[in-house]
Order: C-alpha cells, then sequence, then structure tokens
C-alpha cells in the first residue's frame, strides 16, 4: 500500500519539474536570432547543449557576441594576451565539438 503513494507523491513533484520549459543559454539566443538560414530550434538547442558541457557561463556570454559581430572573433583570435590565448583554445575545443555532435 505504501509503495503505490510513494509513487503518486514522487510522479506529483517530478512531473511539473520536466514539463517546465527551459530558458535558452546565451549561446542557443544568439544562434536563433543570427538570421543564419540553417538556425532552428533544435540545432541551436544542441550547440547550447555542447556550450554547457564545455564553456563556463562568462565564456558563452562572449562567444555569444560572435553571432553579431563576427570581427570581434577575429580580434580575440590575432590578440596577443593569455587570457584571449585561453578562452580561444575553450572556444575552438567547443566548435569542434559542436561541429561533431550538432552536424545533420
Amino acid at each position: 500500500m505504501k509503495k503505490p503513494i510513494l509513487l503518486a507523491a514522487m510522479a506529483a513533484i517530478v512531473i511539473p519539474l520536466s514539463s517546465a520549459p527551459a530558458s535558452a543559454g546565451a549561446i542557443e539566443t544568439a544562434c536563433l536570432r543570427s538570421g543564419r538560414e540553417a538556425a532552428n530550434r533544435a540545432l541551436c538547442g544542441c550547440i547550447q547543449q555542447v556550450a554547457d558541457m564545455t564553456l563556463r557561463g562568462s565564456d558563452q556570454r562572449r562567444a555569444a557576441k560572435f553571432f553579431r559581430d563576427p570581427d570581434l572573433a577575429h580580434r580575440v583570435w590575432i590578440s596577443q594576451s593569455a587570457s584571449d590565448d585561453a578562452f580561444w583554445d575553450r572556444y575552438k575545443a567547443f566548435g569542434t565539438m559542436a561541429e561533431s555532435r550538432c552536424a545533420g
């Protein structure tokens, strides 16, 4: 008798949480707003998932700016600063993983 009550209680807690809409991250939002023809929820969501696995929040916000301003990415890439170089290494790893996981 206790088991059905416990299962019902767990379902009452878990179901509302799992059906709540997830908020888009910085990368997904920038991707969707990029105006690129291939940008769609599935692709941009996949890219965001990879970003969540590979980039810190501050890195994601920084990388999201590249969608609006590709020249910014170039300036970071050619920068001589150690922090920009470290960021670029993380960004390249993100890009490689996103390409392999999200390419259709």
